[in-house]
């Protein structure tokens, strides 16, 4: 009898010891914008990821448990954010996916850090989020140098010469605007006609617009968000000021067109990694449909990297459990050409995401973003 029990003890110890050994429900943060400016991008991640764990569960969860998503609203603010992640490091969270911005990202990173978390960030591309030396940090997005890389070549061949540059101070935008600063002085175009800053979030942009006009650019490329963005083309078509705007890949949401309309965006072009429905695989075509038929709708593609978040952790959960560190090792180490949603995943050793992500898009006349071909 004595021999039975230790015997059954020795096996509850295997069984609850191993590395992939996961009891009860598995809990996965998410971090996103619920609320203010930039509700639909959160409420789009939101949404991806509860329809890719629900499947997941459907499926077995990981290792025989279901996933349990604990959502926090950031509020896209990066004193909100702070206090979503420890609100999440006090739940039994191992691992988060978001946020949406990089000034918003960067107030939970610490948090995360201090507290043993992974986190993924999903659209928050400013450099300096992998230049800490957080282990635990990774981003399936890919970063500002790479997209200034493709918007200053996007200028070069689109033939302009006169360029004027416009940001809104955000760590994203401002990052960005300083690699096209820079990378056009490397190109050998070294006079900017302009080079200003915003305040997002108002309603009247005439007097910026207007002294940006004084200097006669040929186009202006501006590397915010795309509330201001469509207010931009709104209140250039009413100026009658035809002069060409582009964009970087935070305009990328379909928000833009009903924000300035279609006749102001139409024309409007701007940079960004592939659109959901501009990718080319089988688990492409099928998260899209299945996306489709219960929301009756297209995700954005910032949700969509929170969807590709959410399957490298699963990934990891399933190889070595929910230790953060276990799992770090492994997404840095062991994944490599992971089939995700926007492509094939892999990470280097600062967390980055490894590979060419970006495009060129066209609004066209009926407020479509069309992909423009290379």
């Amino acid at each position: 009898m004595k021999k039975n029990f230790l015997l059954c003890l020795s096996l509850l110890a295997f069984i609850c010891g191993g590395t992939s050994a996961l009891a009860g429900s598995v809990k996965i943060g998410l971090m996103a914008p619920l609320t203010l400016a930039y509700a639909s991008e959160g409420e789009d991640m939101r949404r991806v990821v509860s329809l890719l764990a629900d499947e997941i569960n459907k499926n077995g969860g990981i290792n025989g448990n279901m996933i349990e998503i604990v959502v926090q609203d950031d509020g896209s603010d990066p004193k909100t954010a702070a206090q979503a992640a420890q609100q999440l490091a006090t739940l039994g969270v191992s691992a988060v996916i978001g946020t949406y911005g990089s000034a918003v990202t960067e107030a939970s990173q610490n948090i995360y850090n201090r507290n043993g978390m992974l986190q993924i960030a999903t659209g928050s591309t400013s450099l300096r989020l992998s230049e800490k030396g957080f282990k635990l940090f990774f981003r399936t997005c890919p970063r500002d140098d790479d997209q200034g890389k493709v918007a200053v070549n996007t200028l070069r061949k689109m033939g302009y010469k006169k360029i004027a540059i416009l940001h809104d101070n955000t760590a994203y935008a401002s990052g960005l605007a300083e690699e096209i600063r820079d990378g056009l002085a490397k190109a050998g175009i070294t006079r900017l006609a302009a080079y200003h800053a915003l305040q997002p979030g108002e309603r009247d942009y005439s007097a910026i617009l207007t002294r940006i006009r004084n200097a006669n650019p040929d186009v202006i490329f501006y590397t915010g968000y795309y509330p201001e963005a469509g207010m931009l083309l709104r209140q250039m078509r009413e100026m009658k000021w035809k002069v060409p705007m582009i964009g970087g890949d935070a305009t990328n949401n379909a928000d833009l067109v009903k924000i300035g309309g279609v006749d102001a965006v139409s024309g409007f072009h701007f940079i960004s990694p592939p659109m959901p429905g501009d990718l080319d695989s089988q688990t492409n075509r099928d998260f899209i449909n299945a996306y489709q038929a219960k929301y009756n709708s297209m995700p954005s593609l910032w949700s969509v990297f929170a969807g590709d978040a959410l399957k490298v952790i699963v990934e990891a959960m399933r190889a070595t459990g929910t230790d953060a560190v276990k799992m770090a090792a492994y997404l840095h180490d062991k994944l490599k050409d992971f089939d995700g949603l926007t492509g094939k995943i892999s990470f280097d050793a600062k967390g980055d995401r490894v590979g060419d992500l970006y495009r060129l898009y066209m609004v066209d006349a009926k407020g479509q973003f069309i992909l423009q071909p290379k």
